[in-house]
């Protein structure tokens, strides 16, 4: 950095929701002024601001509940109106007040008794808007649908709005497959809500989109719980495909249980504890001895009561293959066991993984998986699935070749969504990149 320069921050750029948030207002007050300037356009323009969403998921049906509870709210309305013409003493005092906020409790319950718990704060508002603002010598039956009017003409434009895509021709025949891993780390604070909103809305428009990861199933699906990417993610750096829709593993790579006995056995002769982590009817199920080191322990204990992990701590059945085995010691005696490992006659048909720790000083990982459990072979096998053109990977992690490759969430998932709808089709499936860096069980 020069001195005396100054480095302003970087400012966000204006989104499609800012703008079609001013065009949905811009629409209703044109729409006051085409009635002749009837009816009150601040309640259009309150409904479309509402209506306006980052996604247009269920955009029909937020709109059919936003209808209804406008039609609670205006029947609501009216009765109380008739009801105050007819009994002079309510006024415009206190009382009257007070009876429009214990009528919010019926309008509410209507709601809930109809499940369209969701048309409650247009009911209120509606509601609100009739019995606060009623001038008592208009004609009622005018001044209710006038009021409903309104704010049903701010939901249709909203609900147009959100179903208009302003962009260009997407690409719905590029699979792109996105490794967030490190985004995901606790270190760098998650996913931001900007790229689960944006991947989201992706996802809703038809991208073919799926992530490549190191982690398991049960990492990826905490590192990611908002996000609910439609094709299986390609998970442990290639080992296993998984369906979070179905809660299924349509690809596996796994070493056989003869092969997995005999890696067993070498191993634990040398004094190491092994996670080996096996399929058995779709339920991911993970093994482990004796836990004999700090940084074992402090892993178990992280993630052993996760929804998504099953721990045994039992022999593994000899009869069951083996999806992936993983050991964390200190780095002298992991880097001594991968040596040994291969050269001995037990590393035919295995791929072997070892790296650092980042959580744990001093400490390295060993992970062996079958020596076909590649991100590429399953990227290949999505891109037949799917049907896709081509594949385009993305990576968060600057040490890995992508075809484009980021440390910034932001930056990754702006890239991406701009190549969704703007960039020239490209091939890049020679392009795909082992991961190496994160550091789950």
């Amino acid at each position: 950095m020069e001195k005396g320069m100054i480095h302003l921050p970087r400012l966000p750029h204006i989104g499609m929701r800012i703008i079609k948030s001013a065009l949905g207002v811009m629409i209703c007050f044109a729409i006051y002024f085409l009635r002749g300037k009837e009816g009150t356009p601040f309640y259009s323009a309150l409904a479309v601001l509402w209506c306006i969403q980052n996604q247009s998921k269920n955009t029909v049906q937020n709109a059919l509940q936003r209808t209804v509870g406008t039609g609670i709210g205006a029947l609501y309305g009216l009765i109380y109106i008739l009801i105050k013409g007819q009994i002079k003493g309510i006024g415009d005092g206190f009382l009257h007040y007070f009876i429009i906020s214990m009528v919010l409790i019926p309008i509410i319950y209507t709601t809930v008794v109809l499940k369209q718990k969701k048309a409650s704060y247009f009911s209120c508002v509606v509601f609100l808007s009739i019995v606060v603002n009623h001038l008592m010598d208009e004609n009622p039956y005018i001044f209710v649908a006038n009021r409903s009017l309104d704010t049903l003409i701010g939901i249709f434009v909203g609900l147009i709005l959100n179903s208009i895509y302003i962009h260009g021709r997407i690409d719905r025949e590029t699979l792109f497959i996105a490794d967030l891993d490190k985004s995901m780390d606790d270190s760098m604070g998650g996913v931001t809500s900007f790229g689960k909103i944006r991947i989201g809305g992706m996802l809703e428009k038809g991208m073919k989109l799926t992530f490549m990861t190191l982690r398991t199933p049960a990492g990826f699906l905490e590192g990611m719980p908002d996000v609910k990417p439609v094709l299986p993610v390609i998970a442990m750096d290639g080992a296993i495909l998984y369906d979070i829709k179905e809660n299924r593993y349509p690809k596996v790579y796994i070493i056989s249980a003869r092969h997995a006995n005999s890696i067993e056995d070498f191993i634990k002769e040398r004094g190491f504890n092994i996670f080996t982590t096996i399929i058995l009817d779709d339920v991911l199920i993970i093994y482990y001895d004796e836990l004999i080191n700090p940084a074992e322990t402090d892993i178990y204990d992280k993630l052993h009561k996760s929804p998504y992990r099953n721990y045994l701590n039992k022999e593994r059945p000899k009869e069951h293959p083996v999806v992936y085995m993983m050991c964390i010691d200190k780095t002298e005696k992991i880097e001594r066991l991968v040596q040994e490992i291969e050269e001995s006659d037990v590393y035919s048909e295995l791929k072997i993984l070892s790296y650092p720790s980042d959580d744990y000083k001093g400490y390295s990982y060993i992970k062996i998986y079958n020596k076909n459990a590649s991100v590429q072979n399953m990227a290949d096998y999505v891109k037949t699935m799917t049907g896709a053109s081509q594949i385009v990977t993305m990576s968060d992690n600057r040490r890995n070749k992508a075809d484009f490759v980021s440390s910034d969430c932001n930056t990754l998932v702006r890239k991406l969504h701009y190549m969704f709808n703007w960039s020239p089709r490209r091939s890049s499936a020679n392009n795909i990149n082992l991961l190496h860096h994160a550091s789950d069980v």
